[in-house]
């Protein structure tokens, strides 16, 4: 798997790029307006964004004047009181119970924005955004219950997220890159790549503890591992085995972007590189799917129902392998049905199902 597709164009987005895309957009602006300004931004490329119903809400909050001043970080500046008061947190309380002072707070929602680079399933771009507007979320403490700690004062609880009403927002809608460098704008194909290497470094770490394990049969016969699964050093990392099953199915007809986002993680834990992603369905169906007593023929029945409501071919696979909205048994039942040539299914979607 190369780390560049050869058909994606010369410069790929980078994080800077995309940032100063968003700082010039006004606040206010939809979907439509991101993708025209990323694809006016980088020659070559032509975005389209979505939105997926993930909210969220911000930590960072700002303390606020009477007419709407922003004064500070609440953080620091919380910190900064208690300083003055020898961390005692009530004397704090009883200072700011009586101000107007008040304090925002960032709420927002998950988007994304897309652009091919090729015609392989793995060949676009994403980039992983925030929607976010700023609202005034009320005074500064909670003037009638004292604080149990500092934490309580630099983290108010008491906010209540569903007074967040349309006259209250100070600022946004604005969008704003999430994630770390490695994972907010990602070329998909790279990314791909760098899962199936680190994936198979770790294995291979791992070679000289594998040939000295054995099992320990219920007669102390000992067998080496790697005889029993000849195969262990060949695993496939289950992203890498979404786009490959997708491009085997029908589903390749539909791009995946137009289905799915990606949640991607890249980071180091304790030394430890973590790679990978969590899929987001654009759609999925209103009821959760299980075998239920089913017989594999309405089975059959309900999982062409499923890709109709989604509109992707073979979608409920999918949903099924990367999701909790089709139960592992449905495919199970499927793959066995299919065994024994009670079922049928496309030529090229037989193999994915049949390999469970």
């Amino acid at each position: 798997m190369a780390e560049i597709s050869q058909n994606a164009p010369a410069r790929l987005p980078d994080r800077a790029s995309v940032e100063a895309v968003l700082a010039a957009l006004p606040d206010g602006a939809d979907e439509a307006a991101l993708a025209a300004a990323l694809t006016k931004k980088f020659p070559g490329f032509s975005f389209s964004a979505t939105s997926i119903d993930d909210v969220y809400w911000r930590d960072v909050r700002s303390v606020l004047t009477p007419d709407g001043r922003r004064v500070a970080e609440l953080r620091p500046w919380m910190t900064e009181a208690l300083a003055r008061h020898d961390g005692d947190a009530k004397a704090v309380w009883m200072e700011l119970r009586g101000s107007e002072l008040q304090v925002s707070e960032w709420h927002g929602n998950s988007a994304f924005a897309f652009a091919p680079t090729g015609p392989g399933a793995a060949d676009y771009v994403q980039i992983s955004l925030g929607c976010e507007i700023e609202w005034r979320a009320g005074p500064i403490v909670d003037p009638t219950s004292p604080p149990w700690s500092e934490d309580e004062l630099r983290d108010p609880a008491w906010i209540k997220h569903g007074d967040m009403t349309d006259e209250k927002v100070l600022a946004g809608p604005l969008y704003r890159l999430l994630g770390r460098a490695g994972s907010c704008v990602v070329h998909v194909r790279s990314f791909l790549a760098r899962c199936a290497r680190i994936g198979h470094d770790k294995r291979e770490a791992r070679r000289p503890e594998m040939e000295r394990r054995v099992w320990v049969g219920s007669d102390g016969t000992q067998t080496p591992f790697l005889e029993l699964q000849p195969n262990w050093f060949d695993y496939v990392p289950r992203e890498v085995r979404f786009f490959q099953d997708w491009e085997e199915s029908s589903a390749r007809v539909e791009r995946v972007y137009d289905h799915w986002a990606l949640d991607i993680k890249d980071y180091e834990h304790r030394g430890e590189r973590e790679i990978g992603f969590i899929t987001r369905p654009l759609r999925h169906p209103a009821e959760q799917l299980s075998v239920s007593g089913s017989s594999v023929h309405i089975l059959m029945d309900r999982i062409e129902a499923i890709d109709r409501e989604i509109g992707l071919p073979f979608g409920w696979f999918f949903l099924m392998t990367h999701g909790h909205w089709v139960e592992p048994e449905v495919g199970d039942t499927i793959a066995r049905g299919l065994r024994e040539a009670r079922v049928r299914l496309p030529d090229q979607t037989t193999k994915a199902v049949s390999s469970r």
